[in-house]
């Protein structure tokens, strides 16, 4: 019989064991609604063992799973697949994260920020902005 909690056995996206991918991500709480999720999907930030994922594709255990979202990278390995959402507890279960640390706050403010208004930088302000990348570009 199914686990009816969990959303894992039989009738869950046709195949015991499984679950679709959208769902899934939103199962776990990788992303705020399924359809955020979904919109992922069909746009192509989300990858299955290294394949663009449709929101419909079934996911396994021993799956990996990589989203990009919210300005990062997300890298999980599907411990259990799970097609209704569960407490933040049982989400951390359910998959083990090898997501590359988030930037720190020092590191995500490093990027130049234009005043609205101003119109487009010159191009004493496109070095400076090109400096504080860290990118040389080309030698004076």
């Amino acid at each position: 019989m199914a686990d009816e909690a969990t959303g894992t056995g039989a009738g869950t996206a046709g195949t015991p064991g499984s679950a679709r991918v959208d769902a899934w991500i939103w199962s776990v709480r990788l992303t705020k609604t399924r359809s955020v999720a979904a919109t992922a999907c069909r746009a192509g930030h989300v990858k299955v063992n290294g394949e663009r994922a449709k929101p419909a594709q079934v996911v396994r255990a021993g799956d990996e799973v990589r989203l990009f979202h919210a300005g990062r990278e997300r890298i999980v390995v599907v411990k259990r697949p799970v097609a209704k959402r569960v407490g933040a507890p049982v989400a951390a279960e359910c998959f083990v994260d090898n997501s590359p640390p988030a930037p720190t706050r020092i590191e995500a403010e490093v990027v130049g920020v234009r005043d609205r208004g101003t119109g487009r930088p010159t191009k004493r302000d496109r070095r400076e902005i090109e400096s504080l990348r860290g990118g040389g570009g080309r030698g004076r």
